[in-house]
């Protein structure tokens, strides 16, 4: 986290780690030992035993003498120095993984005498390895995870028990430094709460909805929940910096000529609305649709849009770090992608009620109307799609990712057959959920094929039935009432 530690804060975090007893797992006191790769152990080890412990931060704490706590002043300087002809700080962000945030602070006690704080993050959804090795502490001792089992069976309980929503994206911050790095009257806009005429209530009503916690010493910390949506600059808090929505428009329909990109640095629920209609004003109309328009229309349906960046938010890994939900314009395509791979087949999107890794971000951005009901989302899409007489949009996952794309107008007669077959099959799926026949008749009014081409229809339905992806709903029906349902119903 970006916000710079006051004289008094570190003041008061000394005096508050000295008074710890001896041998305390998630700090530990040093003289002048500046060995890099010994602190690089220190970091996994205390990083560790932190999140075991509960603690959102642990310290290494140089100028402080180990058995009696008694300030004594350090020659280290961390700002100086370097390990292999690089900054200290720079090569250990290289050996640490996952990355987490730490920092060094450098100050003068109140005795007048130079001391320096670590500051690390504690280990969050795996535990952290410097140089490929994880360590532990065990009372005073630095050691190995590998050779304590239970201790490591007992962190990934930690690590399976804390939803990412609830752990701290920032510790030790004063009321100010809080509603310095929040968009707080957005919070009470979009949830139609009225805004507090002190800074007690607008605390209090953040804490309520655990964007926030108060921790101990009169300090407070914000949830990840608090921060990724309501960050006035997602980049204050460095492992959710690369999680902002990046918007990138491309020249025809390869990425290899960039012609603007745009990356969004508020949290989501503040940045939506604006990202949203930034996406329309790159987007050109369409003057004309099939037959079911005869004028100027969007060349993709906002409501799909807006469903589609909200799915690609909510649904998101956040425990691959580097990456971000991502949104591509192509002149004939638009593609969404969210790091992780979806937690249902992407051929049941349209049915299965969805499964988010990120429960409680999923449930407020539905109550402030960013996204549609639990279930309801993907099938407004193919509904959307189906108006629009688009192509069927394509949904797949890769090694990490989930992805959706949007395709333009499309005349039937320029389609694929692998475009016909999909836009049936999720025709049929939509048609499915919402208790509807899916036959001849409701196909050709998909593809807007003339009632004197209904064979072209049968042989679409033929294709999709030979794919596997859809069936006759009773064989024993007479050919002319024939009806269908997908693979699975």
């Amino acid at each position: 986290m970006t916000v710079d530690r006051s004289q008094e804060y570190l003041q008061s975090l000394l005096k508050e780690l000295c008074s710890l007893p001896q041998e305390t797992e998630w700090v530990e006191f040093k003289h002048n030992n500046d060995d890099a790769p010994l602190i690089g152990e220190y970091i996994s080890a205390l990083a560790n035993s932190a999140a075991l412990l509960g603690k959102q931060s642990a310290y290494v704490v140089w100028g402080v003498e180990n058995d009696t706590h008694e300030v004594i002043g350090t020659t280290f300087k961390p700002s100086a120095a370097r390990h292999k002809q690089q900054e200290l700080e720079s090569w250990l962000l290289q050996k640490i993984s996952p990355k987490i945030h730490f920092r060094f602070f450098e100050f003068v006690s109140a005795n007048g005498l130079s001391v320096v704080i670590l500051e690390m993050q504690a280990a969050t959804n795996n535990p952290v390895q410097f140089e490929g090795i994880e360590f532990i502490r065990v009372g005073s001792y630095k050691k190995k995870l590998k050779e304590y089992p239970e201790k490591e069976r007992a962190l990934w309980r930690i690590f399976d028990k804390t939803p990412f929503e609830r752990q701290m994206a920032a510790s030790n911050l004063s009321a100010d430094e809080v509603l310095k790095l929040l968009d707080y009257p957005a919070y009470f806009e979009l949830t139609s709460l009225p805004l507090p005429d002190n800074r007690a209530g607008i605390l209090n009503a953040l804490k309520a909805d655990q964007l926030i916690q108060e921790v101990p010493g009169g300090q407070w910390g914000i949830a990840n929940l608090g921060a990724i949506l309501f960050a006035k600059k997602l980049q204050n808090f460095q492992h959710l910096g690369r999680k902002a929505v990046r918007l990138i428009l491309y020249r025809g329909n390869s990425r290899i000529e960039t012609v603007r990109e745009f990356g969004g640095n508020k949290g989501y629920a503040v940045g939506f609305e604006g990202l949203i209609d930034y996406i329309k004003t790159l987007l050109p109309s369409n003057e004309e649709i099939g037959k079911a328009f005869r004028k100027e229309v969007p060349m993709y349906p906002e409501l799909a849009i807006r469903e589609l960046v909200a799915n690609a938010i909510i649904h998101q890994d956040f425990t691959l770090t580097g990456t971000g939900p991502m949104i591509e314009l192509f002149d004939k395509r638009m593609e969404i992608t969210n790091p992780g791979v979806p937690l249902v087949d992407t051929q049941r999107f349209l049915d299965s009620p969805p499964q988010s890794r990120n429960e409680a971000l999923a449930s407020f951005m539905r109550r402030i109307n960013i996204c549609e009901e639990r279930g309801s989302g993907v099938d407004k899409v193919i509904g959307q799609v189906e108006v629009y007489q688009l192509p069927a949009p394509i949904f797949e996952k890769t090694d990490q990712h989930t992805r959706v794309v949007l395709f333009t107008y499309k005349d039937f007669k320029d389609m694929e057959s692998e475009d016909r077959i999909r836009a049936c099959y999720q025709h049929c799926c939509l048609k499915y959920v919402n208790r509807e026949p899916m036959n001849n008749t409701s196909l050709r009014e998909r593809f807007r094929i003339e009632e004197g081409n209904s064979a072209m229809a049968s042989r679409i339905i033929k294709q999709t039935v030979e794919a596997g992806l859809i069936r006759l709903h009773d064989s024993t029906a007479n050919r002319r009432a024939y009806r269908y349902v997908p693979f699975w119903a």
